[in-house]
């Protein structure tokens, strides 16, 4: 079993910065990928970065550029770097991990309000 927290939301205007933490409870936290993922209001989840055990990481396009996921394996901590930020990344961001490469994620944190002024 994983928990995970999630830290760092806030409010801040449009092209300003922010940093999420994702803290990990457990042993094998450096053995799983993990994700972020972000829900705005009346929308469904989506996917936005992912981190794997070795360190390869995917974005979504819309975040390409501007966002930066990264890990400290000796903290249990999943990190996203959010700069340059618009309007449409108010969302509650999630992270998430998996232990399958190509698997679902079955981990998830309760979320983190991020809500950016334009």
């Amino acid at each position: 079993q994983v928990q995970l927290v999630e830290s760092g939301g806030g409010l801040v205007q449009a092209g300003g910065s922010l940093r999420l933490s994702c803290a990990a409870s457990g042993r094998t936290f450096s053995t799983y990928t993990m994700g972020w993922f972000r829900q705005a209001p009346g929308k469904e989840r989506e996917f936005v970065a992912h981190i794997s055990r070795s360190g390869d990481t995917y974005y979504v396009d819309s975040v390409k550029g501007r966002f930066t996921i990264s890990r400290d394996n000796a903290k249990n901590t999943v990190y996203l770097q959010m700069n340059s930020l618009k309007p449409e990344d108010t969302a509650v961001y999630y992270c998430a991990a998996r232990g399958t490469p190509g698997g679902p994620y079955v981990y998830w944190g309760q979320g983190t309000q991020v809500t950016v002024s334009s």
